[in-house]
């Protein structure tokens, strides 16, 4: 009877969850995370070196479009908008777009807000591939064109791929899996493949050597068109697909049995959420390098701005996430100019005060 009882409002529980609406706060919320992002666009493409005034921009803008410029500037102005700074915001957003939202999947799996792609190996089994695609020249140029842009994205997405693949297979145990295994056996993962990451890059030569030193610590300096169009498919990819786990992930707030007895399939939904989770993360590591934070910082923010609910954590995310990367790398190319600092110093600066506060109140203790 008690038993009836208990799964009766755990169902009733779950059917408010998802029939609730999206409040007009919600819409309001990521109206106003829409506006804030097309503002510190704008604002990232006109500072620099090569400054641009609004109306330079929007001059260089309606001269590209409609062939017929509104307002005057310089041809050095149009070169940097639309080969270098315009290039390197769209990265960004992609980039932090899909770093967030690959941490609002898995802390929503795990339901754990320390949860972030580093812990099952995601981002580290992206590096060791990327690593080794650089120090010895593995590539797709065999197929020539276009094609071979891509040898660093699907490298560092198979690495993540058969790195995550491994986790869950050794967290499997008579059948069950478990998400404390888990955690555990990506932890004792990701320290075998950074020694071999470390092993690797002791063979590279003094530019390589440099190479790898900046793109681990992470920077958007390289981008370029090519780039952006590399990395946009598996991160629209991930946006587009990752909605529809929202309702799931709703009912798994509530415990895996009792989002069992209401009609999730917990092995299907996770296999989504690492997959999407390791598309997002690999090509982004690939693109971009190791940029920590984002992807455990952002979603965790969103969830205390917005509440637990998916539909509206994961675009809040994605947008949040869009916008602290173009605002970490509109500081690391300003702030020591004409020298660069790189992205990940940036946001581990921004990311690690917050990350020690949330755990400091996880666990009850003030500093």
């Amino acid at each position: 009877m008690v038993e009836e009882k208990i799964a009766e409002r755990e169902s009733i529980t779950g059917q408010v969850i998802q029939r609730k609406p999206r409040s007009r706060k919600h819409l309001t919320g990521l109206g106003l995370l829409t506006f804030i992002l097309a503002l510190t666009a704008v604002s990232s493409a006109g500072v620099g070196a090569v400054p641009v005034s609004p109306a330079e921009l929007w001059g260089i803008v309606t001269s590209k479009l409609f062939g017929a410029a509104q307002f005057a500037y310089r041809e050095e102005q149009e070169v940097v908008f639309w080969f270098i700074r315009l290039p390197r915001i769209c990265l960004g957003i992609l980039v932090g777009a899909g770093l967030s939202v690959a941490g609002a999947l898995l802390q929503g799996l795990f339901r754990n807000p320390l949860a972030d792609p580093t812990l099952i190996g995601i981002s580290s089994g992206a590096m060791l591939a990327a690593v080794l695609t650089i120090v010895f020249s593995i590539g797709l140029g065999f197929l020539g064109g276009y094609m071979a842009s891509y040898s660093l994205a699907v490298a560092a997405f198979s690495g993540a791929c058969l790195t995550t693949l491994l986790v869950y297979r050794l967290a499997r145990a008579n059948g069950e899996f478990k998400i404390s295994t888990m955690l555990l056996v990506g932890i004792a993962i990701n320290a075998f493949v950074m020694a071999v990451t470390g092993l690797i890059t002791s063979l590279a030569n003094d530019q390589q050597l440099r190479d790898l030193t900046f793109w681990n610590l992470g920077s958007l300096g390289g981008a370029t068109w090519t780039n952006v169009l590399t990395l946009l498919p598996f991160v629209a990819a991930t946006l587009v697909y990752t909605p529809g786990l929202s309702k799931s992930l709703n009912l798994l707030a509530l415990g895996e049995n009792q989002a069992g007895y209401l009609g999730v399939d917990l092995r299907v939904l996770r296999r989504r959420c690492i997959v999407l989770a390791t598309l997002a993360v690999g090509v982004s590591v690939a693109m971009a390098g190791n940029i920590g934070f984002v992807a455990l910082i952002v979603p965790h923010m969103v969830r205390k701005v917005f509440g637990p609910d998916h539909r509206v954590v994961i675009p809040a995310s994605a947008l949040g996430g869009a916008i602290i990367l173009t605002v970490a790398d509109t500081l690391s190319r300003t702030l020591t100019a004409p020298a660069e600092l790189p992205i990940g110093v940036i946001t581990a600066l921004m990311g690690a005060p917050v990350f020690i506060y949330i755990l400091l109140k996880e666990t009850g203790r003030r500093v």
